[in-house]
């Protein structure tokens, strides 16, 4: 398996300011989430992943983000074995609300 590409907050808030085209996809849980989001980023939980794939592009860069890192990194991980490009916030939420 490839090395999963990570991006840094910075990097996601200048390419998203950028007006790059980019899907973010939050994968914490409801009440995780309750606490605030990346703007534009739609709300797909962890374990909805394998029967939510069809609703994702595999042309499409998708940052997956989670509180810190490790859970959207598993989900790159699971995903790049199947074309999509997923990338891994790293750091998630705790380094974007950090970073504010």
């Amino acid at each position: 398996m490839n090395e999963i590409p990570q991006i840094t907050t910075e990097e996601l808030r200048s390419r998203l300011e950028a007006g790059e085209d980019l899907v973010l996809i939050d994968v914490r849980e409801d009440e995780e989430v309750s606490s605030g989001m990346i703007p534009g980023a739609l709300h797909i939980p962890m374990g909805d992943i394998p029967q939510r794939t069809g609703d994702m592009s595999k042309d499409a860069e998708i940052v997956f983000i989670c509180r810190s890192g490790a859970r959207s990194q598993r989900v790159c991980e699971y995903l790049q074995q199947f074309g999509y490009k997923a990338t891994n916030l790293s750091g998630g939420m705790i380094e974007w609300n950090d970073t504010l």
